[in-house]
């Protein structure tokens, strides 16, 4: 007999039991936390109003939910680091709504993880099949545009382009891929030992650049969650907005965000705090869980150079070295990361198109793109600073 699921779209993420969200989580990535998309919501950068209006949805089988997922109705395509705005642009040049979309991502942070959490022991890909059929249909009676999975698992991703979809025009949630940089540990023992993996003009360049920062005189400290007051908390969102304000932009998150975070999630937070002459200037913040960092926010107050590498990623590395995490994902693009160590990995999404004429352009425009993405991976390769 066929599983039977019943299905709850929920505008809010405090209507499911935390508990039961973080257990489905599965402690993936500290960005599925319900604490962390609970403080997007609380704090209100996450709402109808910011067009990010919240739809969770929850599987039940029974009394029991066996899968859970975040979705949003968006109605544009800021903070999602997959770019749709020429696919927006072509459906108002034909006289068509682009938006609303539904959206399965975590706001504002192009980092990959599951993004169907599903409870140990059910069967992965009949709930999988159940829950992209069921999101179609609501994608449908909301009037949305389409559904696009962001930053996926690549077995997600894969699981989600090989489905037979029981849709009306047999559309598919076509794959697409994009590049980014992390920096994998690879047993080092300190920032030298890393360095000894380079070759030597490019080992010399990178000491030069940290030499600099430190003829400066500016010194770095680093807080965990709770040792951040909340003179800290000032300081670093003044240098966080400061980096937006200067192209006439507004960052997406508040203070209040911030501080939650780092009440709520503790464990999962450092901040990197640069001081020249016993006043703090600059300050990146990073999350982390048992084997990875994450390097999110960054802002400073003064011009310096290469400040903005010692801060957002050889106060990171260091970090990670020390600590025995396997890898730093710092974030989207940044071709200057290749020749600190960054190596070019591809990243996963995932596009269900209603409209048939465009869901057949969209897809062959898809198709055509990996072939570019996997030679421009290819390409940056090479310009890894290791010896070879």
């Amino acid at each position: 007999m066929a599983a039977t699921f019943e299905y709850r779209f929920h505008p809010r993420i405090a209507d499911i039991d935390p508990d039961i969200w973080n257990s489905l989580a599965n402690n993936a990535s500290p960005f599925l936390r319900y604490e962390f998309l609970s403080a997007l919501e609380r704090t209100q950068c996450v709402c109808a109003d910011t067009g990010w209006q919240p739809y969770h949805l929850t599987v039940s089988q029974g009394d029991k939910i066996v899968a859970a997922m975040p979705l949003y109705i968006k109605s544009h395509s800021y903070g999602e680091y997959v770019f749709d705005w020429s696919w927006a642009d072509a459906y108002r040049q034909h006289g068509r709504r682009y938006y609303p979309k539904l959206l399965t991502a975590i706001p504002f942070t192009p980092s990959h993880a599951s993004r169907l959490l599903i409870a140990q022991g059910e069967d992965i890909g009949v709930i999988t099949a159940a829950i992209a059929q069921r999101v179609i249909e609501e994608a449908r009676h909301l009037g949305a545009s389409s559904w696009h999975v962001l930053f996926p698992t690549p077995a997600e991703s894969a699981r989600l382009a090989q489905l037979p979809l029981q849709d009306e025009s047999h559309h598919k949630l076509h794959p697409r891929i994009a590049t980014q940089f992390h920096w994998f540990n690879r047993g080092y023992t300190s920032f030298d030992h890393y360095l000894e993996s380079f070759n030597s003009r490019k080992r010399k360049n990178l000491r030069k650049e940290r030499e600099a920062v430190r003829a400066d005189k500016i010194h770095f400290e680093r807080f965990r969650g709770n040792a951040i007051t909340d003179d800290l908390w000032r300081d670093f969102y003044r240098f966080y907005q400061n980096t937006y304000q200067v192209r006439g932009q507004q960052g997406y998150l508040s203070l209040d965000f911030f501080r939650q975070l780092g009440v709520t999630m503790p464990d999962n937070i450092l901040m990197v705090v640069a001081t020249r002459d016993g006043h703090r200037i600059a300050a990146a913040l990073s999350l982390r869980d048992d084997t990875r960092l994450y390097g999110r926010y960054w802002g400073s107050l003064q011009e310096s150079q290469f400040l903005h590498f010692e801060t957002c990623y050889y106060q990171g590395i260091e970090y990670c070295i020390e600590h025995g995490l396997q890898s730093f994902d710092s974030g989207a693009q940044g071709e200057h990361k290749i020749q600190r160590g960054f190596e070019p990995i591809i990243t996963h999404s995932n596009h269900w198109i209603a409209d048939a004429q465009f869901d057949a352009a969209i897809g062959d425009f898809l198709v055509r793109e990996r072939q570019y993405v996997v030679e421009y991976r290819d390409d940056t390769k090479k310009s890894l600073p290791f010896k070879m």
